[in-house]
């Protein structure tokens, strides 16, 4: 699952790319834990489970990213791998994740950002021309 960062003014965009939204999602989720740290020192070690739901594919991803970031803060963790299921028919958009990391040790991760959300700045979910997936906004830092 591709992921890189992409500056934007004051913030920082996520983007992930792949086979299927899945995959695009956890790309995105990977490069939310890069803006705060280096992803190599997060060990997924105690998984959390997450269930979103949501309108569309766009607003599921704002959802997604936004309940990574509120227990990332509530349980001071830091995620590295994400197993995600998505469902979308007429009556929306749901997810369910189990999102694995670790607590926080400020001394070996060394945190150099503080995500504060997802915003609907930059907001792309889509298929692309080659068939894979992009899963795209900017975070608040």
């Amino acid at each position: 699952m591709p992921w890189e960062t992409f500056p934007h003014e004051a913030d920082i965009g996520v983007r992930g790319r792949g086979a299927s939204p899945e995959d695009a999602f956890a790309g995105a989720a990977t490069a939310l834990t890069a803006v705060i740290c280096d992803l190599a020192t997060v060990v997924p070690r105690e998984a959390v489970s997450i269930e979103c739901t949501a309108p569309e594919l766009e607003q599921l991803l704002v959802d997604w990213l936004n309940a990574l970031v509120f227990e990332m803060a509530t349980r001071r963790m830091l995620f590295s791998r994400f197993d995600i299921e998505i469902d979308v028919d007429a009556g929306g958009a749901w997810l369910r994740a189990s999102a694995w990391g670790e607590p926080v040790e400020v001394g070996r991760h060394q945190p150099a950002a503080e995500v504060k959300g997802a915003t609907y700045c930059e907001l792309e979910v889509a298929r692309q021309a080659d068939g894979g997936w992009l899963a795209q906004c900017v975070v608040d830092v």
